[in-house]
């Protein structure tokens, strides 16, 4: 069974839990240092990234976090947990800056202009639910990042290495597969 950490500081900690343990794994709500430890994977979930960059510093896990990063703990973040995890923001300064990605925020408009389609993606499957909140999405990738998928000419998933950035929330729906994949992927 893989142990797999959520970021439980702010956002969709609760959707992503439910997600994985109907996938079969061992959920842990991450709030603390100790919360790290024998982690097989960490989701960091969408949610306010201002918020949760201060928090991530008032409890002291944003070093920590990117230096799992660097060693190669898989990590998925989606909207807000792709602007964290981001090497380059656009008009900001980056918060782990782990993956080799530029990520504007806000790119689809406000709360209001809010959406859901369903996407065709290659490596994972048809019709796959998307849910678009203040969304975010990758003007460049580095070299390395594989584009998994776009919408409307702009990079919403990609994979660098054993980091997965998605700029829509999967957990807001019922269909898991880019978790599955998120899963199956980590060795």
């Amino acid at each position: 069974m893989k142990r797999i950490g959520v970021l439980a500081l702010q956002g969709a900690v609760r959707e992503h839990i439910h997600m994985l343990e109907n996938l079969g794994c061992e959920a842990v709500e991450v709030k603390q240092k100790p919360d790290l430890i024998k982690l097989d994977g960490l989701v960091l979930p969408g949610g306010e990234s201002t918020t949760m960059r201060k928090l991530l510093d008032r409890f002291e896990l944003l070093e920590p976090i990117r230096v799992l990063a660097q060693r190669g703990l898989p990590m998925f973040g989606t909207c807000a947990g792709l602007i964290l995890m981001a090497n380059t923001l656009v008009n900001d300064e980056p918060h782990l800056a782990v993956m080799d990605v530029t990520v504007a925020r806000n790119s689809y408009g406000r709360q209001v202009d809010s959406f859901e389609v369903k996407l065709d993606i290659p490596k994972i499957g048809k019709a796959i639910p998307a849910v678009f909140i203040r969304a975010p999405h990758m003007e460049t990738v580095g070299k390395d990042v594989e584009v998994l998928a776009e919408h409307e000419g702009k990079i919403i998933l990609a994979r660098d290495g054993h980091l997965l950035g998605c700029s829509f929330h999967p957990e807001l729906t019922s269909d898991t597969r880019i978790l599955e994949y998120f899963v199956a992927s980590m060795v």
